[in-house]
């Protein structure tokens, strides 16, 4: 359906362009947005390999797996119905400690393995658990210590200062990572009493 509504915004500013007389800057923009676009995306792909490199690096050094030790406390709290020992744990750390990093898209598959851990737990299929509506909260509101992504759009982009945001995301990923964790807690209290009533 989203495709449909592009392609149908894409040609009506194709027809308004023609109908104003304008078509030459229409077409001019277009390509000036896929050469930005392409720009962009090169000026992402460094940073996106670095630190994608350093958390396979992190993994298979064990390092992931200490701080899914050092994390276990605080998981256990987070997500009561997970197993101790379960895959999803380690997903879960790998997926929040490349979002701590910064790493945005390339947290996604490790975000995905973690739902798909998370899923084989849930025995009623189709419905989210508490333990996946946590995650998708963490996952969302992600905390960043270095929002590397952000900060190569600012550069990009030609700003004096890009890294000047980092204080403000800082204060603003925990202050959404706190309301969330808070809904989830309440709103799962809630879900269990009424459907017990």
């Amino acid at each position: 359906m989203l495709n449909y509504i592009w392609f149908g915004l894409l040609v009506f500013g194709l027809l308004i362009g023609i109908f104003n007389g304008r078509i030459e800057q229409v077409s001019q923009a277009a390509l000036e947005s896929a050469r930005n676009a392409v720009e962009l995306s090169i000026a992402l792909l460094g940073i996106m390999c670095l630190w994608t490199g350093m958390m396979n690096i992190a993994k298979k050094s064990g390092v992931i797996n200490m701080v899914a030790k050092a994390a276990r406390p605080l998981l256990r709290v987070l997500f009561p119905d997970v197993p101790g020992n379960h895959p999803a744990l380690e997903s879960i750390v790998m997926n929040l400690s490349a979002n701590f990093l910064g790493l945005g898209n390339a947290a996604t598959p490790l975000g995905l393995k973690a739902m798909k851990d998370l899923d084989s737990l849930n025995r009623h299929k189709g419905t989210a658990t508490d333990a996946m509506c946590m995650f998708l909260i963490l996952n969302t509101a992600a905390f960043q210590l270095i929002p590397a992504q952000i900060i190569a759009i600012r550069s990009s982009m030609g700003s004096a200062n890009p890294a000047e945001i980092i204080l403000p995301i800082w204060i603003t990923s925990l202050c959404t990572n706190a309301a969330g964790i808070i809904s989830v807690k309440i709103l799962s209290r809630f879900y269990r009493k009424k459907r017990f009533l």
